[in-house]
């Protein structure tokens, strides 16, 4: 029996000691540079965002990497969905697919099914809890927002939205109708504005938006009611009519009287080809608005840009959309998994995550990062070509809005993307198939308001309503 109880005694202690050094083993891991730890990183930046990005990557491999032994390797995407599409088909080993890398960009969507299925590692194991108060609360917040409150979303960049407009095209059109910038704050303001540009142009569109999901999520918060309330791990779906109706005035009814459009993929692109010369898009879409207006093959000119606030509906308070995908590590061993967090750390380092906004139009993570007088110092050191003179008119505005407007981020929940994808498409889609009917008309001698009556009519909005309810129903019954 002594030794009994001596073995019992052993064994506690030893499983102990095995605790004790698995809580503290991160402390302790140590890297070879004379054996570098290789780790891939999969991301969809595009063009100057790549450039900038893949140039910040080899900067780390011939320094702080090489001093380390860690070497970082990258993978680029077109874009988020043809990422998601290869993590999805990696998780699922489709024949053919890749590993899965050690880290890759994610929004929290993507993040939250990785979670539910085990695969994301916890990267408070990895920093010191001052290390993890320097960024923006916000942004920690919401890396925060999976399974157990652990960080696993770490930010490395964000944006917001904001008005960008051709300003070359507006000045003489303001000059000659007396059209004001004052008028452009509000969504009723824009409408107004097209309306004049529309009958000033003869019949050409002045306005239109990306992420169109954005202005139903924010919008319908703004108004007063969310439509995707998550408790408790369970969202319940809240449309309120009378807020439907007024982000349908406001988008559907313009966009049907000509004043608002949308043809090429994003709004950048209708900018170039003349079809509109307002959009609201991404603070990261700066990066692709034109420099010049193609007319045809034939004929173009150059064009100078102008940003200007998101506008908000009259007599509310001013809100805007946080977004911006952040780095999910994938479980692996304890040493990639420190190696990850390590790049992810120096990515973000003060200066050198104000470098990279000023290259891809991102928005720094830091607290301290966030100052404009930081900002404004490195500016000089941007490269040619980069987004020098728009961002120097651009981000105290910027910075004005992110501090005086109730930020939204959208809620994390089961199917939370096929929902964003309805909401993307519920309204844009509406307009564009009742338009396209409206010229139609036209075409057969009727005249523009024969054409538009039915498409105005109350009853077109009810059944427009009743088929997002129930597309919103099934989905997340």
């Amino acid at each position: 029996m002594k030794k009994d109880k001596m073995f019992r005694v052993f064994m506690i202690f030893l499983i102990l000691l095995l605790v004790g050094c698995r809580s503290h083993s991160t402390d302790v891991l140590e890297f070879d540079s004379q054996n570098p730890i290789m780790i891939t990183i999969w991301h969809p930046y595009y063009g100057a965002q790549k450039l900038a990005f893949d140039e910040m990557v080899t900067e780390f491999n011939e320094t702080e990497g090489y001093k380390k032994g860690i070497f970082v390797e990258t993978v680029g995407h077109v874009n988020m969905n043809e990422l998601v599409s290869n993590i999805m088909n990696s998780i699922k080993k489709k024949v053919g697919a890749a590993e899965l890398p050690d880290l890759f960009s994610a929004y929290a969507d993507t993040a939250y099914y990785m979670d539910q299925l085990g695969l994301l590692a916890s990267l408070d194991d990895y920093m010191t809890e001052e290390e993890i108060q320097e960024y923006i609360d916000a942004y920690i917040e919401e890396g925060r927002s999976l399974t157990g409150s652990k960080l696993k979303i770490f930010p490395i960049a964000k944006s917001t939205e904001i008005m960008m407009m051709n300003k070359t095209d507006w000045e003489p059109f303001a000059i000659e109708t007396g059209a004001k910038l004052e008028d452009l704050t509000t969504w009723e303001g824009v409408i107004k504005t097209a309306k004049v540009y529309y009958d000033w142009s003869g019949g050409k569109a002045f306005f239109g938006r990306d992420a169109m999901a954005n202005y139903m999520l924010v919008g319908s918060k703004q108004l007063g009611q969310e439509i995707f309330e998550v408790k408790n791990g369970q969202v319940q779906v809240q449309v309120h009519d009378d807020v439907m109706r007024k982000l349908w005035d406001c988008f559907y009814v313009p966009y049907v009287k000509g004043y608002y459009t949308a043809v090429g993929p994003f709004r950048s692109d209708d900018v170039k080809t003349g079809d509109i010369i307002a959009f609201v898009g991404s603070t990261s879409s700066m990066t692709y608005f034109p420099n010049k207006v193609v007319v045809d093959d034939q004929k173009s000119y150059p064009i100078e840009s102008m940003v200007l606030p998101l506008p908000n509906f009259e007599g509310t308070l001013p809100h805007a959309v946080q977004q911006g995908a952040g780095m999910v590590v994938v479980k692996s061993d304890l040493l990639k998994e420190r190696a990850s967090t390590e790049f992810l750390k120096w990515f973000t380092e003060t200066e050198r995550n104000v470098q990279f906004s000023m290259r891809s139009a991102y928005l720094p993570v830091k607290k301290v990062a966030n100052d404009l007088n930081l900002i404004q110092d490195q500016l000089q050191f941007c490269k040619e070509g980069d987004l020098k003179t728009s961002l120097c008119g651009a981000l105290p505005l910027i910075f004005d809005q992110m501090k005086n407007s109730e930020l939204y981020t959208s809620p994390v929940f089961s199917k939370g993307t096929s929902a964003r994808e309805i909401l993307d498409n519920a309204l844009l889609t509406k307009a564009k198939t009742d338009y396209k009917n409206i010229l139609q008309r036209m075409a057969q001698g009727q005249s523009r308001e024969e054409a538009m009556e039915t498409f105005l009519a109350d009853e077109n909005f009810e059944q427009w309503l009743l088929e997002l309810k129930i597309s919103l129903q099934v989905l997340l019954q």
